[in-house]
């Protein structure tokens, strides 16, 4: 299916909030449509080029689908907006609108089946709770009280929470959001707090 694309500096994971501030009249117009028509659009991730440009940018071929969840007006004026990620995809093929708007061919990718959390998590666990702890993640309202005091998310859920709020490098990220095992998403988030703390200690 087509899908109109926002090429940003982050890496969205389904499950996850992000805030935008939108000015342009390429992304006001789609925003105003996918709110009319109750539809999402694709977050990709920047790989050359500037967010606010001509379209004349690189982006990954994997992204996410974002409905947008909350809006308001700014301000400095611009239309705010929080968006929540929904669906893994991949990007077939793209062309740029007249308006310099980028839409994808994608294909969405399947997701495993929910899993239950084991103790084998817990140490994640625990660092997603301390996560929370921090006023920029607290703002999001991405973890709930509930979560915090003991009612745990799947392992999806607390894998996508952690790949999304980690200060890993975006093509880490990628490499995450393009495993479709959320029990290998965790290991290889635990390899890369492995080599963060290494690198710490060197």
């Amino acid at each position: 299916m087509d899908l109109p694309l926002f090429p940003l500096n982050t890496v969205l994971f389904p499950g996850c909030v992000l805030d935008l501030q939108i000015f342009e009249a390429r992304y006001l117009d789609m925003i105003g449509r996918c709110m009319k028509q109750g539809s999402g659009f694709g977050v990709v991730c920047l790989l050359e080029g500037r967010e606010a440009g001509d379209g004349g940018v690189r982006h990954a071929a994997l992204g996410c689908e974002a409905v947008v969840v909350d809006f308001n007006q700014q301000s400095n004026g611009l239309l705010g907006i929080r968006v929540q990620g929904r669906r893994r995809f991949r990007v077939a093929a793209s062309h740029v609108e007249p308006d310099q708007l980028i839409v994808g061919e994608v294909e969405f990718l399947k997701e495993h089946r929910e899993e239950p959390l084991s103790s084998d998590e817990d140490d994640l666990v625990a660092l997603l709770h301390a996560l929370a702890e921090h006023p920029m993640v607290e703002s999001l309202n991405m973890i709930d009280r509930e979560s915090r005091h003991g009612t745990e998310d799947t392992q999806q859920s607390l894998a996508n929470k952690l790949a999304y709020l980690l200060p890993f490098l975006d093509d880490d990220k990628l490499k995450l959001l393009a495993l479709d095992d959320p029990r290998e998403r965790l290991d290889a988030i635990q390899d890369l707090l492995d080599e963060l703390q290494g690198e710490l200690f060197e």
